[in-house]
């Protein structure tokens, strides 16, 4: 349990006590006192390029689901989560959920897999998220929601047939995350990264005829398209030079364009990376490699220096550009090794650790390296992320950043478990409800990590109630004693 090293956000009611402590912790992070009315709110502006055109600012991320079918279809409770997506008012879906191109690159074994056998049902599952917003909004509301889908291979982190068995399949060696997730591990040869990419390329065209608007082709959190970015001392021609480690990424996209014609190609991208970071004694997360030795990093912040960390991420941002892919989504780092750089919480989950700052740094982190990405790239569609932490003060934040055009999107992922309805509170001029607000609890990771299905634990009654709810109430005793 926390220690109260960092005060709740939640204690502070007013923008003043918000500024102090921000002044405080030397945090910058800019915010509007006053939010806008609704009809005038920078969030609820649409967005128009070319001749796509977005209903408002909110984008629902992709988050990894744990409650399909073993053969990757979705369930009830997949559904019951789209639907609350598309009843959420945010106009962007950026991919919905992290889908498995094929079965060894499922990160659990009960993920989506996109396959013709379960193109039906996750078609459907497009159709019901459009339906609710439909049914919510009225018959014509869909005309400005985009529909996406996040394409994955998890890489080292997979684990397709047991929750209790890794199955990895690294793009390099990489000795500290080697000793810490599965011991032993292969790595892909570059043959099989080659069949890889026909599988990505064949994902998408399924996708396609599923209905979705555009691709994700996933280059974060660790996963197998994000490692093949830091993979310096892989040999061949996916390692070593960036134009090597962007080989895979640029194969995808180009295949794509070639053999889907018509389907928009996205990605959601780590731009920058922290060295993985363990437990210390006192639970504490903390470094567990020195920066200076550690060379799997793709745009590693050495010596806090952020701007530098993003140099690598401007030269992909570049090669996207070129490709006219326009809209990327900033994210960084890995929940596994180091979920406070893109998950900033107060409360960690059960093999996580207690935040080493103040988890606003981290959410000031992101918002800055989106703000210094968008300068550089003023025409590309960029989607921020981090906003879950703020809480009562997301929407002051996302205003700012939006009305200042340090970003195109704000992107909600934990909410949009616990408060699915906060974009169309917020647009509507609703008072929040404070009761659903996310506070970090981190059970929605917990919950998976142990094998449990995904949702929202604590606030959603839904899942309070469910058999899993009562599960992981039960296994988090011993974690809770333990701290």
């Amino acid at each position: 349990m926390n220690d109260g090293r960092y005060p709740r956000l939640a204690a502070m009611k007013t923008a003043d006590a918000f500024a102090q402590h921000l002044a405080a912790e030397h945090i910058t992070l800019g915010f509007d006192r006053e939010l806008a009315p609704p009809g005038s709110s920078p969030l609820a502006r649409p967005f128009q390029l070319g001749d796509i055109r977005v209903g408002n600012r909110f984008c629902v991320l992709p988050m990894e689901g744990w409650d399909g079918t073993p053969d990757g279809e979705p369930s009830d409770l997949t559904t019951r989560r789209w639907q609350n997506f598309g009843k959420s008012g945010a106009k962007l879906i950026w991919g919905g959920e992290a889908v498995a191109v094929r079965h060894d690159g499922r990160a659990n074994p009960r993920q989506l897999l996109l396959t013709p056998q379960s193109l039906p049902a996750i078609a459907r599952l497009r159709e019901q998220l459009i339906q609710s917003h439909r049914d919510r909004f009225g018959a014509d509301a869909d005309a400005d929601l985009h529909v996406g889908l996040q394409l994955t291979h998890s890489g080292r982190f997979s684990k397709p047939n047991l929750h209790e068995r890794p199955e990895p399949i690294a793009a390099v060696h990489n000795p500290t995350l080697d000793a810490r997730f599965g011991g032993t591990v292969r790595t892909f040869t570059d043959a099989e990264l080659t069949r890889l990419i026909d599988d990505f390329i064949a994902a998408a065209r399924l996708a396609r005829d599923a209905g979705f608007f555009f691709v994700d082709v996933k280059h974060c959190h660790g996963y197998l398209g994000h490692e093949l970015l830091g993979a310096r001392d892989r040999p061949g021609p996916f390692g070593g030079t960036l134009e090597n480690r962007t080989r895979f990424m640029r194969e995808i996209i180009d295949g794509i364009r070639a053999s889907a014609p018509g389907l928009r190609v996205v990605v959601r991208l780590s731009v920058f990376d922290l060295v993985p970071h363990g437990k210390r004694a006192d639970g504490v997360g903390a470094p567990a490699v020195d920066a200076a030795d550690y060379r799997a990093a793709f745009g590693l912040i050495t010596n806090g220096d952020l701007d530098g960390a993003l140099a690598e991420a401007r030269q992909v941002l570049q090669l996207l550009h070129d490709r006219d892919v326009r809209w990327v989504c900033v994210t960084a780092g890995s929940p596994y090794y180091c979920p406070h750089a893109q998950r900033p919480a107060l409360f960690p989950p059960s093999d996580g650790y207690e935040p080493p700052e103040d988890p606003l740094h981290g959410v000031a982190r992101l918002l800055e390296a989106t703000r210094l990405l968008k300068a550089a790239f003023p025409g590309m569609v960029i989607v921020g992320t981090g906003y879950s932490y703020l809480q009562e003060w997301l929407p002051h934040v996302a205003q700012h950043q939006v009305r200042e055009g340090h970003t195109d999107f704000v992107g909600l992922g934990r909410m949009m478990l616990a408060y699915p309805d906060l974009p169309v509170d917020l647009l509507s001029g609703a008072a929040l409800k404070r009761k659903n607000i996310c506070r970090t609890f981190s059970d929605c990771t917990t919950g998976p990590r142990l094998g449990l299905v995904s949702g929202c634990f604590p606030l959603d009654s839904h899942y309070l109630n469910h058999p899993d709810g009562a599960r992981l109430r039960d296994a988090k005793k011993p974690i809770a004693h333990e701290r």
